[in-house]
Order: C-alpha cells, then structure tokens, then sequence
C-alpha cells in the first residue's frame, strides 16, 4: 500500500543546510520591481552574501543596497543608518520603490522600521521635495532570518507589497501571477501560456528581465542604469482590482490570500505547473477565474509533452529511483512528474517545514502507488546519511547535492535554486507542458550518458 514514511532528523545542528535565510527570499522578490532597489537593515555581510548568491546562479549583477550596521547598533539601534541609507539611495538612485528588509540583528535589537521611515521621508522631503518623495515608494519588510526560510521571506515581501501599495479602483480584467522563487525561463513560460489565451497578466513579482537581460543603456533612460523590466509599481497597485488571484506555490501564498481578504480577489494556491497534471490544473483555474478557453496552440503543446513521454519514459525511465531535494513546492511538483514518468520519487526532502507538504506528498505516493521516504524541515547531510542504506538512480536538485552525488556515484539532475556549477540553467524553464518537454530530454540524457554509454546500448534493451 503506498504512503509517505515520514523521516525524522534525529539530530538539532544542521549540516551542509538546504535552505538560506529570510532576507534572500525578500531580496529576490524586491529585485522583480522595475526600477526598484532592495535596502537591507543589517550588516554589509548581510547583503554580500546574497549578491555572492544571486550573481553566480543568474550571471547578472544585482543592485543591493545595506544600512551597514556595526556594534555600536546593538546598544543604541540602527535609526540613523536606516535614515541615511534611505536618503541616499533615494537621492543616487532615483528608484521607484526601495523595500526595506529587516534581518537578524535589526530584528534583535527592536528596532522600528515604520517609525523609521515615517522620520526619513519627513527629513527627505526637505532635501528633494515633498512630490519627489512621494514617487518613491518605501515598503517595510520584516524577515527575520533566525526563524523559517528564504522561501518564507519572499513570501514576506510579496505580502508587505501587496499590503502597502494595491490600492482598489475599476476592475481591470487582468489576472495576478504569484510565480514563487523559480527562474527568468518559467516566468517567461507562463507569460507565453498567458498569452496564447489572450490573459493580461500581472506578476507579482517579475524577475525575468531584472535576472535575465542585456546591457543596454540609451539615451533616454534615466540615471543611474537599471535593467529593463519587472513589475512597475503601477502594477501592483493595480493587483487590487484584478479578476483573480493564482500563487503557483501554495506554501508562499499569504499576499493572495491577503488580496482576497481586503479586495476580494479570488484565489487559487497552487500547485506549481511542473508535469501533465499540475499543469493541467493551472489552465484550469485560468479558465475558472478568466472564462478563457484553453487554445488549440496550448494543446499543441500538452500533446508533445505526452508524446515525449511515450517515446522515451517506458523505454529509459520506468521503474528508476529518484532522490529529489529543494524547496517544497519544486519538490513536490517533481515529485508528482517524475511518478507521471513512471518512475519512483524514492525520497523527496525538503528544508522548510511546512504542514501541508507532508499531504501534498501523500497525494502523489497514492498517485503513483510508492511509498515515499519524506524528510521535512532537513539538511543534505540527512540526505547523505539515508544514501548510503537506500541508494537510488538518479538526484534531482540544486548544485548543493552535487559532492554528495560525486561521491555516491549517483548522477544529478540540476533544477531550482542555486545552479552555479552550470550555464544557463536558468534561462530554460521547468514549468508547464514546454517546460515539461525540457526536463524529460534532461533527465532522459542523463540517464543515457550514465546508464547507457559505458557500454553498447543495444545490450541495455
């Protein structure tokens, strides 16, 4: 009988860990606004570590500011850096928007973000303007990065925007696209699925472009440079009159449910579009919220994700064991894929911990007919461990597993968040039915190059 078997850590220090702190997540979502620049209240090692992050994954420099706080801070606060790291970004910068983002030492020492702001925009309004001031918006956003994930931050800054710029008006007709922490190459798929069913679609928030664009400056553009794209302010605004809501991670979905509560905007959470099924589900509550039918072009699409896998799953795939690490919603979504493939999501570990994870990997061993080693709230080491006593065919997940696949042997899918011993992983997306057709040719060639080529693969049949 199929079921999850729930796999306690049996130890509190973590080590070689699979998640990262709040403010990274709140970063990441800060960077997908157009002309907006995240300020972290913290120490410089606080922002340093997540320009290292974000750099090698994407390739592209991201414009971070940091408040700079030093001891002194602990005993009498952070007020004035944060004032002064507001007034100079906002004189230098010229942003739209500068999300303020809290981490572990402005968090400890207490210090008061929106009675801080409320003091810079007084003291910035003397120094540009009182209508200069005003353009600029400063969103508070508390990520205390001692507790949860960076999963958990973006979903802090979703919400915090949300909270403090939509504002109702006349309905637009358009429809709100929470995408969670995936790469430039899936938001850009589904603003190709969007678009082929004429939806007008608002991201909340688009990193596409920001992580993903040429240099280009012109002459036209104002200074300093920033990268074309992401979400204008004017689009989250405007989130509030929006038909509908769909956060394609249910575990970071709280800015969607907050739309519904103050604007009522309907709501769907998830499931991310990876694989047939889920992204089956997608349409479907685009059709539900929109009344849009799904286009022939779509199904064009649906139909060589299907064909992809009669040609190759039963052929390569059936039957081999998979070990899949990363963030719940990615997991989980790969989990139910690599089942649809026919092959066995032997263990499935995620680093945040998260109720409804657990049944939402239930769900897929039911599906599939395995029992399914779960591990929540874990680390890569737990990973390792389970191994060497369960090894499996394949991995599926970040460039973090890759000296522990080295060392078993065992060959590793890379997908998620970071990829930063590859190229261009991030331009390639893993979500809907392109997406699908994708990560079939990737795990497909990766079962080939390491089950097949050692010797004639005519003896393999």
């Amino acid at each position: 009988m199929s079921c999850v078997n729930l796999i306690e850590k049996e130890r509190n220090a973590i080590i070689n860990p699979l998640k990262t702190c709040q403010p990274l997540g709140a970063m990441y979502a800060v960077t997908g606004i157009r002309r907006a620049v995240p300020l972290v209240h913290g120490s410089q090692g606080c922002s340093t570590f997540v320009r290292y992050s974000l750099s090698r994954h994407f390739r592209e420099p991201s414009e971070i500011a940091v408040t700079s706080l030093h001891e002194d801070a602990a005993v009498f606060g952070g007020r004035r850096n944060l004032i002064e790291g507001l007034q100079n970004v906002a004189i230098r910068l010229n942003p739209s928007l500068i999300g303020v983002i809290t981490t572990c030492s402005s968090e400890i020492i207490g210090d008061d973000i929106i009675g801080f702001i409320k003091t810079a925009k007084k003291e910035l309004a003397e120094k540009i303007g009182e209508e200069k001031t005003e353009k600029i918006k400063i969103v508070p956003i508390n990520t205390p990065s001692f507790v949860e994930t960076h999963l958990k931050g973006y979903d802090n800054a979703v919400k915090a925007l949300i909270d403090h710029i939509a504002e109702p008006s006349e309905p637009n007709e358009k429809i709100n696209i929470i995408p969670g922490m995936v790469n430039p190459g899936d938001i850009r798929e589904i603003k190709h699925i969007l678009g082929l069913m004429d939806i007008e679609g608002i991201v909340l928030t688009d990193i596409s472009d920001p992580f993903d664009s040429p240099l280009r400056p012109s002459a036209t553009e104002l200074k300093p440079y920033y990268p074309k794209g992401g979400t204008t302010v004017e689009e989250i605004v405007d989130s509030a009159n929006s038909t509908g809501t769909i956060s394609l991670t249910k575990y970071a979905g709280s800015g969607a449910v907050s739309l519904e509560k103050k604007y009522n905007v309907p709501v769907e959470l998830g499931p991310i579009p990876i694989g047939v099924q889920n992204t089956d589900q997608f349409l479907r509550n685009l059709k539900k919220l929109t009344g849009q039918d799904v286009t022939d072009d779509i199904l064009d699409e649906r139909g060589l994700l299907i064909d992809s896998m009669a040609d190759l799953s039963s052929r390569y795939l059936h039957d081999r064991t998979v070990a899949i690490y990363g963030d719940p919603e990615i997991t989980a979504g790969m989990a139910r894929f690599v089942g649809e493939l026919g092959m066995v999501p032997q263990l499935v570990l995620t680093g945040a911990s998260n109720k409804e994870f657990v049944p939402d990997i239930g769900k897929v061993a039911k599906e599939t007919g395995v029992e399914i080693d779960t591990m929540v709230g874990g680390d890569l080491r737990q990973m390792e461990v389970y191994l060497k006593d369960n090894p499996v065919d394949l991995l599926i997940g970040s460039s973090d597993g890759r000296l522990i696949a080295k060392e078993a042997e065992i060959p590793l899918v890379r997908i998620g968040f970071p990829v930063y011993d590859r190229v261009g992983y991030h331009r390639h997306p893993i979500v809907g039915y392109n997406g699908g057709i994708h990560l079939i040719d990737l795990i497909t060639n990766t079962v080939l190059e390491n089950y097949y080529e050692h010797q004639h693969w005519k003896l393999q049949q």
